[in-house]
């Protein structure tokens, strides 16, 4: 059973959780590439790949009110100008991940899980599909029937009844060398009013939730992200460590 190193990193800053994650990214992608040369030359090549010692990691990682927009984002899904931007102390960052905005603020768990994804499978499709049933696993825990919507990542609930469809969970990930970075953020204890700014996704006509909406309570941060942890870790057949 492969192992992911996990780190609860608290509320921290988005631009240096961003920067964390790339640096995780870069010394991976630079093992690969030397293995890679390994293998060019290398008398056993058909072995090299079983010696590439890349390391996987999950964050989590709740973050200050910040909007991100991905690099098919439009900017006209932030409903807001710079100007109010600073007046409200909400950050921004244009970022390199796929999707459009979203938002990350206190009571929101966010994960980064940074996989090297030849380790389990080159499929994104699939990568993307097992992130959500995590979370949808993670929801059932509290008798909430999590949904994937068609054509839409990320987790929803009534996806598909017209008019209730509402978002939990949104997704967004980027890849290098099969390295993954960015992930999900899934809306806990989330102040909703902080998606009334933009645009959420790029998807108009459609709500955001949360399971404090959903169960009428707040939730124990902790208690969720021990969930999240033991589904991740059947999910991914992983250890966390």
């Amino acid at each position: 059973m492969q192992q992911v190193r996990f780190q609860d990193l608290g509320n921290r800053d988005y631009q240096e959780i961003w920067e964390y994650q790339e640096k995780l990214l870069k010394e991976n992608v630079e093992i690969k590439a030397a293995a890679s040369w390994k293998q060019e030359r290398g008398p056993f090549p058909e072995l090299a790949h079983a010696a590439v010692e890349t390391v996987h990691h999950l964050l989590l990682v709740e973050h200050p009110p910040v909007y991100t927009l991905g690099k098919s984002g439009k900017e006209e899904n932030l409903l807001l100008n710079k100007e109010q931007l600073q007046q409200k102390g909400f950050g921004y960052y244009r970022i390199n991940r796929g999707g459009d905005i979203t938002f990350h603020g206190p009571g929101q768990i966010v994960g980064y899980p940074v996989l090297d994804l030849e380790k389990f499978y080159t499929d994104l499709g699939r990568y993307l599909r097992s992130l959500e049933e995590v979370i949808i696993l993670t929801m059932a825990d509290y008798g909430l029937k999590g949904e994937r919507s068609p054509g839409e990542t990320g987790v929803w609930m009534d996806a598909t009844i017209k008019g209730r469809e509402r978002k939990i969970c949104a997704m967004g990930i980027r890849c290098s060398r099969w390295i993954t970075m960015h992930g999900f953020a899934f809306n806990v204890n989330t102040n909703l009013d902080y998606f009334s700014y933009i645009i959420p996704c790029g998807i108009q006509d459609k709500q955001v939730t949360s399971l404090e909406k959903e169960l009428g309570r707040k939730v124990d941060l902790e208690d969720v992200k021990n969930k999240l942890k033991k589904h991740f870790e059947h999910v991914f057949q992983v250890q966390l460590v």
